[in-house]
């Protein structure tokens, strides 16, 4: 009973995010996945306010990146986000970088956050209105 919570969102590559060699500086993709994020957030109702709202921080512990090709200065390329369900007291999503054209992904990315309480412990169990959020997109019963 899981439904796919997928935002896109297209980027537009500025002269200061890339490198002499013009393509984008590896450090800057980190910030197309937050701006993924906050867009599946506004998109989904998963926002930073709310985490804020029920006073919890949300970490990214983990982040894979895989570069494929480069992005260059004056790109309009796509990030795609996805929600990926689990059972434990995580957020995890999957990216992709895309040209819309042609197809070619730039980019591929997970990134992994954790509940944490406002005295920086890590929350074993999920949320309740992690829950209830997940039970009001369909992703549980």
């Amino acid at each position: 009973m899981s439904r796919e919570l997928v935002v896109e969102k297209e980027l537009e590559i500025r002269f200061s995010e890339v490198d002499m060699m013009g393509v984008v500086w590896h450090g800057n993709y980190p910030l197309y996945l937050e701006d993924a994020r906050e867009a599946f957030g506004a998109e989904f109702g998963l926002s930073y306010a709310l985490y804020i709202k029920e006073n919890v921080f949300v970490p990214i512990v983990k982040m894979d990146v895989d570069y494929k090709r480069p992005v260059r200065f004056g790109m309009r390329p796509v990030i795609r986000i996805e929600y990926v369900p689990t059972d434990a007291a995580k957020v995890i999503f999957d990216y992709k970088l895309y040209d819309k054209e042609s197809g070619d992904v730039f980019l591929t990315a997970r990134t992994v956050q954790v509940f944490m309480d406002r005295d920086y412990k890590l929350m074993w169990f999920s949320p309740d209105f992690y829950t209830q959020w997940k039970r009001q997109m369909g992703l549980t019963e």
